[in-house]
């Protein structure tokens, strides 16, 4: 097999992964002294957890005004909120962008855009499914403002879905991020939020699938009206 065969099948992995890894991988040879079919079912899932943690590499597109999908997966909704109050972003509503990463998506969360973290913000909560739309409001989440450098904000939210017990966010306010760069992973199944800065639309639909770190969510300088999509 030649070494871009390779890459293409295998992955980095998040160092928070390791230890998951290793502990299925004892489970897998457990079960299979116990009864060969088991060890079997447990090196499928054992594979299953590598591929839940691979931090692959992203090109992301470097076109000032650019928001980029924070995370893989589905958008699941499009609408007006008010941005969680802990994170201060006002009262008046925003549009709302979610993408819903189900237990196969990768769940290395990225920057939508560049700017300074102007406030991380962790508030505890339910753990319902993600895909719905309270979810938003009950669920255990970890709130990030950017700040950029024409002064405006954006927020994104990482929610804790049915299956997933740990958010990871891993900068501190204060600090400078480049669009696409990582800044946390959620463990097993959830959804990001993204709100978007008054004023701008999204130019993806629903049902849209969404690679992080490279998908184009918005344009700051677009004047695109909301797109809309159907099925082929």
């Amino acid at each position: 097999m030649s070494a871009d065969m390779l890459s293409t099948v295998i992955k980095p992995v998040h160092r928070e992964g390791h230890k998951f890894i290793a502990i299925f991988a004892v489970c897998a040879l457990i079960l299979y002294f116990i009864w060969a079919p088991l060890g079997w079912v447990g090196l499928g899932l054992t594979v299953w957890c590598y591929y839940f943690f691979r931090d692959p590499e992203r090109y992301t597109p470097v076109r000032e005004g650019l928001i980029i999908s924070p995370a893989d997966g589905v958008i699941s909704l499009i609408e007006q909120a008010v941005p969680p109050a802990e994170m201060e972003m006002g009262d008046t509503p925003l549009t709302r962008v979610s993408v819903f990463m189900n237990v196969f998506n990768c769940h290395v969360n990225r920057a939508p855009i560049g700017g300074t973290v102007a406030k991380i913000a962790y508030r505890p909560g339910k753990f319902l499914n993600a895909s719905l739309d309270k979810a938003s409001e009950d669920n255990e989440r970890n709130g990030m403002v950017l700040e950029m450098e024409d002064g405006r904000k954006l927020g994104v939210v990482q929610i804790a879905g049915l299956v997933a017990r740990r958010i990871l966010c891993e900068v501190q306010e204060g600090q400078t991020l480049a669009t696409g760069e990582r800044f946390g992973m959620i463990r097993f199944g959830s959804r990001l939020d993204v709100y978007l800065p008054a004023g701008v639309e999204p130019l993806v639909a629903l049902g849209q699938t969404m690679i992080a770190g490279e998908t184009v969510l918005a344009d700051l300088h677009a004047n695109e009206a909301h797109r809309l999509a159907a099925t082929r």
